[in-house]
């Protein structure tokens, strides 16, 4: 298998309502830390840039934090040219408050009505507007109909492939040290049955570097990532 640089995104944003408030989601970063320790494992190189996760970064592994959405499109954006794979695991925010106070917001009425707007589609613009022509894995995290809707991602998003997930279980998924997936591609789907995420990352990063054989990198140059 050939030796790739993967940029790979994990764990959740936050969406400031106010300096001391956000909204977020109960991803834990878990699975995109796995991928991340997966990929340096098999020797390969990795820029992991994560919003805010209580876990320790893996070793060896080029680290940039980042906190809302805004900054995670940026930072992918900017490091995007330098990956051969980009494995896009983040739980990122699909909307955020259109304005933000710079005060706390105080308790006033018996409701608060917060006005939200699109947030910037990451693994949608990584073809058409970042350029990239590389290895590009997505996530779907679905509750619901998983396999229908990972396909629909993996058609819209320009994927090679997709590792979908059913969130609505206890046992799998956020906040669970254990998975269980489907990895769709553009002819088949494959059945990754429930065992370690750190068992189930090193298979996703096997499968990426498969479907990298035989394709020209995306990058030109001899630079390391820029963290």
């Amino acid at each position: 298998m050939p030796l790739m640089r993967f940029l790979i995104t994990a764990g959740p944003t936050r969406e400031a309502i106010d300096p001391v408030r956000y909204l977020t989601n109960h991803s834990s970063g878990k699975m995109g830390y796995c991928l991340a320790e997966a990929a340096v494992h098999e020797g390969h190189s990795v820029l992991l840039i994560s919003g805010p996760t209580s876990l320790d970064i893996p070793h060896g592994v080029d680290f940039l934090p980042v906190e809302c959405a805004q900054e995670m499109y940026d930072a992918v954006k900017n490091q995007a040219p330098y990956a051969d794979a980009a494995i896009l695991s983040a739980a990122v925010a699909d909307y955020r408050p259109v304005s933000v106070p710079d005060r706390k917001i105080k308790k006033t009425g018996e409701r608060m009505i917060l006005e939200l707007e699109r947030t910037a589609d990451i693994l949608g613009s990584m073809r058409a507007e970042f350029g990239f022509s590389g290895i590009l894995v997505g996530f779907a995290a679905e509750t619901h109909d998983v396999e229908n809707y990972a396909r629909g991602k993996l058609e819209r998003k320009r994927c090679d492939m997709i590792v979908a997930n059913d969130v609505s279980r206890s046992d799998i998924g956020f906040n669970s040290s254990e998975n269980e997936v489907l990895l769709v591609y553009p002819d088949r789907t494959e059945f990754l049955e429930k065992a370690p995420k750190a068992q189930i990352a090193l298979q996703i990063i096997e499968r990426a570097s498969r479907l990298a054989q035989g394709k020209a990198p995306s990058w030109r140059t001899a630079d390391p990532f820029h963290a």
